[in-house]
């Protein structure tokens, strides 16, 4: 009798990072002015802080699911992957809200962990230009303990994608990307902002070269990554990443993206979009589209084609996730691996 063969695991990606409800705002770019931070970034602020944001904005903000690993999850569901996800939800009606949403796109839900205190939230301020900053009270999320993350947590899951902003807690970064490897998981790890990889640059470094698989860059965070590469192109930066032995992902917005991996580099061409509406959650749709091509054997052009189409989707709406009523020729190209068509005016 033939012996069976190797059993498959039971999900495609499990993401990892904080589930965080966004809070989506329209501003003036002169409100900008009146907030502490770098445009464009990320900061961390407690209760207290958000309220005092909130109280003045000039509207009241609409509610979306977010959060970097998570947003990658939610699409990579959409596009039909099994997945799972590993985050701390609160005890409210924000995160019962949050747990629905993913569960009805087809996320597992039952390696979410639970706090006690308010959901994580993130304000996303959107200038004219579409270009968003950010401000998150991490409430539950924060909670997250590495004494809570184990390989069994990891357990059927054939890839990890962990967002950077773990990293601002080090123990609890250096747990999950241990239990992901003793599980025989694949990963994926994304810098999330300048910010993470200016307060981990040297731990960033020890970790490639442990082994990741996958490394996921902007041009703000991959310049941070390098900063005394100050005259190197894009494409000499996705090299010199690739050379730590990870395929090295760098996008660069309206201009495309360059893959790295073992002395090749591949040109990603961009989707040309008019009318951007707001660039959050871009880049957490275009690792969604390129690790469905990943995992599913693709060569590098045709994932990177993928992840091209389901960036420029998202910024033509506001907020990280790209509404159901445009979804369906988005997952048609992701199930068929035809030529990504130009979003639509």
């Amino acid at each position: 009798m033939q012996s069976p063969g190797p059993s498959k695991p039971h999900f495609d990606l499990i993401g990892v990072g904080s589930p965080i409800m966004d809070l989506l705002a329209p501003i003036p770019e002169d409100f900008l002015t009146k907030v502490a931070g770098d445009k464009g970034g990320m900061l961390l602020v407690n209760q207290e802080e958000m309220q005092e944001i909130l109280r003045r904005l000039p509207s009241t903000p609409a509610l979306s699911t977010g959060g970097s690993a998570a947003n990658v999850t939610f699409n990579a569901s959409r596009l039909g992957l099994r997945t799972t996800f590993l985050g701390k939800l609160g005890n409210d009606d924000i995160a019962r809200r949050y747990r629905a949403e993913f569960e009805g796109v087809g996320v597992d839900a039952s390696r979410f962990k639970h706090g006690d205190q308010a959901n994580a939230r993130c304000l996303a301020m959107v200038t004219p230009d579409a270009q968003r900053t950010l401000r998150t009270d991490l409430g539950a999320a924060m909670t997250l303990s590495p004494d809570e993350v184990h390989p069994a947590d990891f357990a059927d899951c054939r890839h990890a994608h962990i967002e950077g902003y773990l990293a601002f807690n080090r123990a609890l970064a250096e747990r999950a990307l241990a239990a992901a490897r003793e599980a025989g998981a694949s990963v994926s790890f994304d810098l999330s902002s300048f910010e993470v990889v200016g307060a981990t640059r040297d731990w960033l470094f020890s970790q490639f070269k442990r082994g990741i698989d996958v490394v996921f860059a902007n041009e703000d965070e991959i310049r941070a990554l390098f900063p005394s590469r100050t005259t190197a192109t894009y494409e000499d930066l996705a090299r010199e990443l690739g050379a730590f032995g990870v395929l090295a992902a760098v996008k660069v917005g309206a201009d495309g993206a360059w893959l790295a991996q073992n002395g090749s580099i591949e040109r990603i061409a961009p989707v040309r979009v008019h009318n951007v509406v707001d660039t959050n959650g871009a880049g957490d749709a275009w690792a969604a589209g390129f690790l469905y091509g990943y995992l599913h054997n693709w060569p590098l052009q045709k994932s990177g084609a993928l992840a091209s189409h389901l960036g420029a989707e998202t910024v033509r709406h506001m907020g990280p996730i790209i509404p159901a009523t445009h979804w369906d020729r988005v997952q048609v190209h992701g199930l068929s691996g035809n030529q990504p068509p130009t979003p639509s005016a």
